[in-house]
């Protein structure tokens, strides 16, 4: 199948590609990989994950240039395939095999290797004599070169991968140090020596693959939440052509299809019921745990569950054009995205390879030079550096936090939309609010009575905007609609030929009145000005999260478009403070680029379709919206549901997952400062650097996992 089958072409004549990369173990792998495509005129971005080892790849020009990429990197000694789950489920299998496989042989020469160096180990030269010690000597080179040729295959796979593109990964000094170890051995042996290492070689070997292979197991339960999204985009689907039943695999599911999903069964695309009636769980997308009940003309999504009675739906949405898809994209990009902390990570990342060299290269001759001890010995030392010095520890330090904060605020129904949103809300000073659709459900009802002229006039207005107060009009007029053509004044209202709806100062100036009822104004020259009012629930919770914010030394204001007698009501239900009415979009702008200029660190909490230049200039946004609105939504996290927790949920999670990261950070470069001088100085063995190393890297995974124990709490 071409690999245009799984290249995704946007509008601005770019295409994207994801592919699993097989073969990579090691920050420095992602280095090689990443800058190697970048390299290429046409790529615009090259982002690999080392902890799912996803790549996406973005590039201008012909979409075929997608084989290119593919080829370059096979070329290179990785494996890389379009990405699946199924795919990406084999090569971790397939990966783990190996390793386990490694880890038996090392296991086994090891324990056998131990029962001839117990001897060596117990007896000096004049109780053993020459020729019994050269012969336990050549019975473990017999066991150790065999094992440490098979169990060594995936460090030297990895480290021939990465000389032939003239580079060096962490597997390069580690493969090093074995062969080193082993031929110094070997040399011995055959010169009838003293210093023989092969029990340490293979036992070295031993403990490194107890730390990969463990590793491979903690990186499998780090799989993504995005991961688990695909797998529900996989399967098979019914569909009805020609009268006939048909079944297809999802991926060939075109829009105008007719899709037959009986009970049970998932859906494979997104569109709208033709027949049936049913229940559907939607918590995939949503979050909610209670089913939703739709009928004919509502729309339903990819990856939801028909649970109560047989569908028929028209797909008008499939494949990679899929609500559940761009969810999973704008999940790929967050956890993808170069944060402070990514790109410091790979900048110390990218030092490690001259810096290591050099340390073993320095240690060798220090102690010729200086020491006074054998050449053997001193080699024994520089391979124990080769062998410590490890960055991976600090190339999982960020991107195991970021996949687990993604996938467990997934799980409670918010959505990241970037990569660095975790990090700036962590560092918030100042929540600002919006009211509509935000502290309220935005879902208003009209409480004001009119006649059907006035209705129809206002509904042929409103059906022209997306703001909930018009929303709410369009809902209460059943008839037919006059045809008018509006213009929208940002924060104002609507208008045509005369004709005004909006807000009170806009519409009809000379009003005096000042309840604190919602309102929209009609108005029309010669006629008196028409109030439709309105009613909005707070969101349940609305207070206790205030006051939570509150409580946790953050500022809360309330900035809305509605007038002042509206908000300070809110306000002062809420225990809000500092509020302020009848500002337009621009202002609130203006408002909260006078917070941060103040030094504040700004959340702003609004509307993603009607507030998004107010979303787009604080320090991090949110906004509570639809499943059909994310994509376009202007915030940076958006959150579902009728409750304002997600909103302390997601800033818990940032606060928990950057204090993960610095420990993450301190932990690797720790482990290096102590570890290095100590390898360096002659007092850690190549056993005991082995399993130092390896320790280093479970450690950051273990301590990054508990970001997933992490209870909810409001």
């Amino acid at each position: 199948m071409s690999i245009a089958h799984f290249t995704v072409s946007e509008s601005d004549g770019t295409h994207s590609l994801n592919l699993l990369i097989d073969g990579m173990h090691c920050p420095s792998c992602v280095a090689i990989i990443e800058g190697a495509l970048r390299k290429q005129g046409a790529v615009k971005s090259a982002r690999l994950n080392l902890s799912t080892k996803r790549l996406c790849i973005v590039w201008e020009g012909l979409v075929e240039l997608g084989d290119e990429w593919i080829s370059l990197i096979n070329n290179m000694g990785y494996h890389a395939v379009p990405f699946d789950p199924a795919t990406s489920e084999t090569v971790q299998r397939k990966e783990e095999k190996l390793l386990l496989r490694c880890l038996g042989v090392a296991g086994f020469a090891s324990g056998n290797l131990m029962l001839f160096s117990v001897p060596l180990w117990s007896s000096d030269a004049l109780q053993m004599g020459d020729a019994t010690r050269t012969f336990f000597h050549w019975v473990q080179a017999i066991i150790a070169i065999p094992a440490i040729a098979y169990s060594g295959i995936p460090f030297y796979q990895s480290a021939w991968k990465a000389i032939s593109q003239k580079k060096a990964n962490m597997d390069v000094p580690i493969s090093v140090a074995v062969i080193l170890a082993t031929f110094m051995s070997l040399f011995e042996t055959i010169t009838f020596g003293t210093h023989s290492y092969f029990d340490s070689a293979v036992m070295l070997l031993f403990f490194l693959l107890i730390g990969r292979y463990l590793e491979a197991r903690a990186k499998g339960r780090v799989r993504n939440a995005a991961h688990h999204l695909l797998q529900m985009m996989t399967g098979y689907a019914t569909i009805l052509k020609s009268d006939k039943q048909e079944i297809l695999p999802l991926s060939e599911l075109k829009e105008g299809m007719t899709l037959l999903v009986a009970v049970g069964e998932k859906i494979g695309a997104d569109g709208e019921i033709i027949f049936g009636e049913s229940e559907l769980d939607t918590s995939l997308i949503t979050g909610e745990t209670l089913p939703q009940r739709v009928s004919i003309s509502s729309k339903v999504f990819a990856g939801t569950i028909n649970m109560v009675a047989p569908l028929t739906i028209r797909i008008t949405k499939a494949g990679e054009h899929s609500l559940l898809s761009e969810i999973i994209k704008l999940m790929e990009t967050a956890e993808q995205s170069q944060a402070k902390y990514v790109t410091l990570a790979d900048r110390i990342s990218g030092w490690y390879t001259p810096v290591v060299h050099a340390l073993a290269t320095a240690t060798f001759a220090g102690w010729m030079l200086f020491g006074n001890i054998e050449w053997q010995l001193a080699l024994l030392y520089a391979a124990t550096v080769l062998i410590i010095t490890c960055p991976c520890a600090l190339g999982l330090a960020v991107p195991v936090v970021q996949v687990l904060a993604s996938g467990k605020l997934m799980r409670s129904g918010i959505l990241l939309k970037s990569g660095s949103a975790l990090e700036r809300l962590a560092t918030i000073t100042h929540a600002v609010f919006d009211k509509t659709g935000t502290l309220t459900l935005g879902k208003p009802s009209l409480t004001s009575s009119h006649t059907h002229d006035q209705l129809q006039l206002a509904a042929s207005l409103t059906a022209h905007s997306k703001h909930p107060l018009s929303q709410a009009i369009t809902n209460a007029y059943t008839g037919i609609l006059l045809p008018l053509t509006v213009h929208e004044s940002q924060g104002c209202g609507l208008e045509s030929h005369g004709i005004k709806l909006g807000k009170r100062s806009w519409a009809t100036p000379i009003c005096d009145d000042a309840d604190n009822s919602l309102e929209l104004w009609l108005a029309q020259e010669g006629e008196q000005p028409i109030r439709f009012t309105f009613a909005d629930e707070l969101r349940t919770d609305a207070k206790n999260i205030i006051a939570t914010l509150q409580s946790a030394g953050i500022q809360t204001l309330l900035l809305s478009g509605d007038r002042q007698e509206v908000a300070r009501d809110i306000a002062e239900k809420l225990g809000i403070e500092v509020f302020e009415g009848a500002l337009s979009p621009v202002q609130k702008t203006e408002k909260i680029a006078t917070l941060q200029a103040s030094g504040a660190k700004v959340l702003m909490v609004g509307d993603g379709l009607n507030d998004a230049p107010s979303l787009s200039s604080a320090t991090i946004s949110m906004s509570p919206a639809t499943a059909i609105d994310i994509t376009q939504n202007a915030a940076d996290i958006v959150f579902q549901g009728n409750k304002l927790a997600p909103v302390i949920t997601a800033w818990r999670v940032a606060q928990f997952s950057q204090t993960l990261v610095r420990q993450n950070f301190w932990l690797a470069i720790g482990y290096n400062i102590i570890a290095i001088p100590m390898a360096v100085a002659g007092y850690v063995t190549p056993l005991i650097a082995a399993i130092a190393m390896s320790s280093s890297s479970l450690l950051v995974i273990g301590n990054a996992m508990r970001l997933s124990m992490m209870k909810d709490k409001q």
